[in-house]
């Protein structure tokens, strides 16, 4: 039998690609150093995967592809320069989870309907581990992570879904040797359909990996059998005297005092969910809390900015009623009158109405001025009082209107959305 190897001068060798994956090569297939399925991204030398999309299938771009030098195309096409498999997707899951059995040291992963990203991103940066840039936690982009890893001590990714049974290609990928659950919510009720759903999909980790860790609230909730972390004495990894600053957070964990440069809870339960995996896996947690003092998140993660006369809280990368409601008890410990913009949270299903309805009295509750945008923006105005806008140009100009110098302003809402358009307000002063 022939024996092929993964790498052929640190590329991806079509041979290989083919055993793992269940396909044949093509005689005009080349080793490749990448991995890409979008043609825009795609450069000479890197493979192109067809995956299908939400309007057209990645086979329609098989042509551009290898016009552009594409190293090996993977596809159930035929072509000379394909690695032919009966399933793209399928084969690019087989070809991820490959990658990542190279790998002999710990994988974490991460799930919840909030604080995904920012718990990984406290655990890799406490612990010295890689991880993901940003929030790229679908299978393809954990695939090329896996590829490109190298030896670092550890990895954590973070697995997001949006949809029934995506949970078993990301476990099945990714394997991870412990598992974090951070939070069950309504979020991407579209593709799931349900609370229940959720939560039943989320725990999928937590029933794979061999080592488990949720959020102590959580855990008892739903009666998972996992070890815990939280702000409660019940919690195996237990934080106290939690202070909640306006530009900062603060706790006791042992005999450390663990200090971050981010306001909140949430990012609070990041870090120790990072102590706690390091207790876990041996690591001592001084060090951990030692480096979390520098920890640095993703852009639009809660980030205080100065502007002006203005102290503004971004936290519009993504939005849910969850995540609103740890931004809202945010604002309420900042200075100044409070103004809160507050968007339309995507994906809610049929049950969009009543989460915006609740958001919109929650925010009226912490907030002294609340503009309401988007779609759902007069029907909560109309519950809570505030200001009505459909876009964020008409946001602008409202917020132009009623700003005043001193004000905290809290900005929330899904990403598409685009509000980091409003930020142009405040550097006009």
């Amino acid at each position: 039998m022939t024996q092929h190897t993964q790498s052929t001068q640190g590329k991806l060798d079509p041979a290989w690609v083919a055993a793992v994956t269940g396909g044949r090569p093509g005689p005009e297939a080349a080793p490749a150093r990448d991995l890409r399925w979008d043609t825009r991204e795609l450069a000479a030398g890197e493979a192109f995967v067809a995956l299908p999309g939400a309007r057209t299938h990645g086979n329609a771009f098989l042509a551009e592809a290898a016009a552009k030098g594409a190293a090996f195309l993977l596809t159930d096409q035929a072509h000379p320069r394909a690695v032919r498999v009966p399933d793209a997707y399928r084969a690019l899951v087989r070809l991820g989870r490959a990658l990542r059995d190279r790998f002999p040291n710990p994988v974490i992963g991460v799930t919840g309907s909030v604080g995904k990203t920012s718990t990984k991103e406290a655990i890799a940066q406490g612990l010295g581990f890689s991880a993901p840039e940003g929030n790229l936690n679908t299978p393809p982009a954990l695939a090329r992570f896996f590829l490109h890893l190298g030896r670092p001590q550890g990895a954590v990714v973070e697995l997001g879904i949006d949809r029934p049974g995506e949970m078993d290609d990301l476990l099945a990928l990714a394997d991870p040797t412990l598992g974090v659950l951070t939070a069950v919510a309504p979020a991407h009720l579209e593709g799931l359909g349900s609370l229940e759903a959720v939560a039943r999909e989320k725990t999928k980790l937590l029933r794979h990996a061999p080592l488990k860790l949720a959020e102590h609230e959580l855990a008892e909730r739903l009666g998972l059998a996992a070890e815990t972390y939280g702000f409660s004495p019940g919690a195996r990894f237990s934080g106290r005297d939690l202070v909640l600053l306006p530009e900062a957070s603060e706790f006791r964990y042992q005999n450390l005092r663990v200090r971050l440069p981010y306001p909140g809870r949430g990012v609070a339960l990041a870090a120790l969910a990072a102590l706690a995996v390091a207790e876990l896996l041996g690591r001592p947690p001084a060090e951990v809390a030692e480096r979390l003092a520098g920890l640095k998140l993703p852009p639009g993660r809660m980030e205080v900015q100065r502007r002006g006369p203005y102290r503004v809280l971004f936290d519009a990368y993504n939005a849910n009623p969850a995540s609103l409601a740890a931004g809202l008890e945010v604002l309420a410990r900042q200075p100044g009158r409070k103004v809160a913009v507050i968007g339309e949270m995507k994906e809610l299903g049929e049950k969009a109405p009543l989460y915006h309805q609740r958001a919109a009295l929650e925010a009226a509750r912490v907030a002294d001025l609340v503009v309401f945008v988007g779609g759902y923006a007069e029907l909560m105005a109309e519950v809570a009082g505030g200001l009505a806008a459909q876009s964020t140009e008409e946001a602008s100009t409202l917020l132009k209107a009623h700003l005043r110098p001193g004000d905290s302003v809290y900005l929330k809402a899904s990403r598409a959305l685009g509000f980091e358009k409003l930020l142009e307000v405040f550097d006009a002063g």
